[in-house]
């Protein structure tokens, strides 16, 4: 599994992928219209092509990371894996499109809406009257009602993963006939078109023994394009063959295998004709596009084993193995019979790599630097946002997705990816980065340059330093008690917000007038003001305004200004940015407070496809040093980085992915979720990894999952959207990159993005003269 998360919506939530002080305060204004993308950041890349087009016959052979455990989707051990297979071969009432939008499959519901809101909330579905289970008996409203008993939650016997959504459900009833089917809901449910996706027959879910054993390693009855043939957990395979008993556009593959191929083997895989198509990595990546490269040239390749080695390493080498020192000739001879091997595998590898293509585009998950605000300095607010202000999320982005070639655009929402009806770019309710406020936060949060540190000299040294930082500012002529610009009143020249400022209606302020950094003393007054700015960038109307306004605590608004702008009376603003740092600044030592060091530490994974993680990793260490905060960076094994580490809490910083979704009401809620205590004493934290949550979070989360107005719905998503922003416990990066490579000739396949794929479409493109029945 990679540490950047899980793609499918049935596993996303329950495991992750595999990741108040100074502040500015703009005047803000509600989210424009070009805030909101219309489309996604990068196009799917599937060489999209028409049926007729594509060849009817052969076997498609698809790697996966692993065999699945079960074929039941709703398992806790389901994967990705889990998920192409039930898409393949089960029912589906919606699939998503290339924008992350449900859409109804036609092929198995002729249509379904919400009939009546009062005094329930009833969907009634029709269903395709060519919709059969491969048994042959119709697909119908038995089916639902044993799914929803199942998910319900109420029988503890189903071991189930989730039952989001179902567990509102009143009743189900059949309509005018089997394939009229009517849910009624107890409580309303926005995301009603999340539910019977994929749908299992009554078979799996009638009871709770064939639930959590009828389908883990056998599909009995399914109805889709593909039926399970072979499941071979000894071989690693799972073969589908079309299906007898589908009714719409049969599949133009005579099988689709799923193989398992770990992530280090599948370019070996590829160049050996083993696989045809597989998800890889940038370093696979690269070395198919430098075997495009190298089609038609002679000699030995410039790239690989062996290639670094200089004429002058060779000759010594050479001389190392005909020397008279037998052990060190018999070592050396070893050793170039090694990276002989290795240079011939190489480019016997290079040669089969040269008939594939890679498919790129952006994958609908983000990569976010989590924040562990439950123990130590991040459970003060002021700390995370100090470190979410020191980042430069653009240069982050394009570490990654600039060398790939695609979109380097930093992810604006935690609950909306670009391109769907949702999104928006509430990351100006935290600010951009500002070396300068990042500091001024700390320093409100008590952590100071020189601080002494229990246990050390460094008072004694950060004495020192000040002292020296004085005598060399007076030899410079300037004077450390006065600022150079100081008035005949007496004063040092340092602005303080409050005392300062002219009193309301003694001069027209103007947008433009506004301080830039409002700095203040306490947790709480910064809290209420960046809440005031979340709100402005997803602003509440009517009685829900007034709700979040007496959440949000009360506003002191001056004549012209916005909420939040004004710090409480007495606050000293920070330098300015642009003065570059004083002499007693650059003398500092590390920051410390309570004579403790600012020290965070920083869990990465050290598995091979965990590059692109680390290197984000090492630049968000160097920038947060910029402000102060030193990081001790820990390495651990894949297997154990979330189990042992970021679901347990055991960091303070990491680097890890939440996959995108359709349903943000209802699959963020877990993610984002106000942690409680348990009746042990522990806290419940559910998904939120980061144990950072409020109240009005979770209760825009509950308002929009019951919201039946869909853009209504949407509005309270970006609401809470912006206030988890304001908490500072998670920091979207980047959207991940879908590296895909594929045999050239296969079509409708490849960088999916958001879409779900139509199994049936995929295949081989016709050749030149291609005759029917050709293979």
């Amino acid at each position: 599994m990679s540490h950047d998360g899980l793609t499918t919506r049935a596993v996303m939530r329950s495991v992750a992928f595999l990741t108040a002080g100074a502040l500015t305060l703009p005047v803000l204004t509600a989210c424009s219209s070009d805030d909101r993308a219309s489309a996604p950041a990068a196009a799917q890349d599937i060489a999209l092509t028409p049926r007729d087009k594509v060849a009817d016959g052969a076997t498609l052979t698809w790697a996966v990371d692993a065999l699945p455990e079960t074929l039941n989707a709703f398992q806790a051990d389901a994967d990705a894996a889990t998920t192409r297979v039930a898409q393949a071969t089960l029912p589906a009432m919606f699939r998503l499109d290339a924008q992350g939008r449900p859409q109804r499959d036609p092929d198995f519901l002729e249509s379904a809406k919400v009939v009546e809101t009062e005094p329930r909330q009833v969907v009634l579905y029709k269903l395709n009257q060519q919709a059969v289970w491969s048994d042959g008996r119709e697909i119908g409203a038995d089916d639902f009602a044993a799914q929803w008993r199942a998910l319900s939650g109420k029988d503890t016997a189903y071991w189930t993963a989730r039952n989001a959504g179902y567990e509102r459900i009143e009743r189900i009833d059949r309509g005018a006939n089997n394939l009229e089917v009517r849910v009624t809901f107890a409580k309303p449910f926005a995301d009603w078109r999340a539910l019977f996706t994929p749908l299992y027959p009554k078979d799996v879910m009638g009871t709770p023994d064939s639930f959590n054993d009828g389908a883990r390693g056998k599909l009995k009855v399914s109805a889709g394009p593909f039926a399970v043939q072979k499941f071979d957990t000894k071989a690693g395979e799972a073969t589908l063959q079309r299906s007898a008993r589908w009714w719409g556009g049969p599949a133009k593959l005579d099988k689709l295998v799923l193989r398992a191929v770990p992530r280090d083997k599948r370019a070996a895989a590829l160049a050996a004709g083993k696989v045809d198509l597989a998800e890889i990595d940038p370093g696979e990546a690269r070395r198919i596009a430098l075997a495009a490269r190298d089609r038609g040239t002679s000699g030995p390749l410039a790239h690989g084993p062996g290639a670094a080695i200089t004429p002058g390493q060779a000759l010594r080498s050479w001389a190392l193995a005909h020397g008279e020192d037998e052990d060190a000739a018999e070592a050396e001879q070893l050793a170039r019979s090694r990276t002989r091997k290795a240079v011939e595998k190489y480019a016997d590898e290079q040669a089969g790599l040269r008939d594939l293509i890679v498919r790129k585009s952006l994958e609908p998950a983000y990569t976010q630097l989590a924040l562990n605000g439950s123990t130590g300095p991040l459970s003060d607010e002021r700390v995370r946002r100090a470190v979410a202000r020191a980042l430069d999320r653009d240069e982050l982005a394009s570490v990654v997705l600039s060398p790939l070639g695609l979109p380097a655009k930093p992810v604006g929402s935690h609950l909306a990816l670009a391109g769907q009806p949702a999104y928006t770019d509430s990351s100006g309710a935290l600010g951009k980065q500002d070396t300068a406020e990042a500091r001024a936060l700390l320093a409100d949060a008590g952590w100071v340059p020189g601080g002494p540190v229990k246990g050390t000299k460094d008072a004694k040294d950060a004495k020192d330093a000040k002292e020296k930082a004085e005598d060399d500012a007076k030899k410079a002529g300037a004077d450390p008690d006065k600022a150079s610009g100081s008035g005949q009143d007496g004063s040092d020249g340092t602005y303080i917000v409050g005392r300062d400022d002219p009193k309301p209606g003694d001069l027209p302020v103007k947008p433009g007038d506004l301080p830039a950094s409002l700095p203040a003393p306490a947790a709480a007054a910064q809290r209420i003001a960046v809440e005031r700015q979340a709100a402005a960038f997803a602003p509440a109307a009517g009685e829900d305004g007034e709700q979040a306004r007496r959440q949000d605590g009360p506003q002191r608004i001056g004549q012209g200004g916005a909420p939040g702008a004004y710090a409480p009376k007495g606050t000293a603003a920070p330098r300015d940015p642009s003065a570059g740092a004083s002499p007693a600044e650059a003398a500092a030592g590390p920051l410390a407070k309570d004579g403790k060091p600012l020290t965070l530490r920083f869990v990465l994974p050290s598995g091979p496809g965990s590059e692109a993680l680390r290197a984000v990793g090492e630049r968000i260490s160097r920038m947060l040093e910029r402000i102060g905060i030193r990081t001790e960076t820990t390495k651990v094994a894949d297997d154990s980085y979330f189990k042992d580490h970021i679901a347990s809490g055991q960091y303070d910083l990491a680097l890890y992915s939440w996959p995108g979704t359709a349903y943000p009401a209802t699959d963020a809620r877990p993610i984002y979720a106000k942690p409680v205590p348990a009746a042990d004493g522990s806290l419940n934290v559910e998904q939120n990894y980061t144990r950072v949550g409020t109240d009005h979070i979770d209760q825009l989360l509950d308002q929009a999952s019951s919201e039946l107005d869909e853009e209504r719905s949407r509005e309270l998503v970006r609401q809470a959207d912006a206030r988890i922003w304001a908490a500072a416990g998670s920091i979207p990066l980047y959207q991940r990159p879908e590296l895909v490579a594929v045999r050239k000739n296969v079509v409708n396949a490849g960088a999916f993005g958001f879409e779900t794929p139509i199994y049936q479409n995929i295949g081989l493109a016709k050749s030149p003269g291609h005759k029917p029945g050709h293979k």
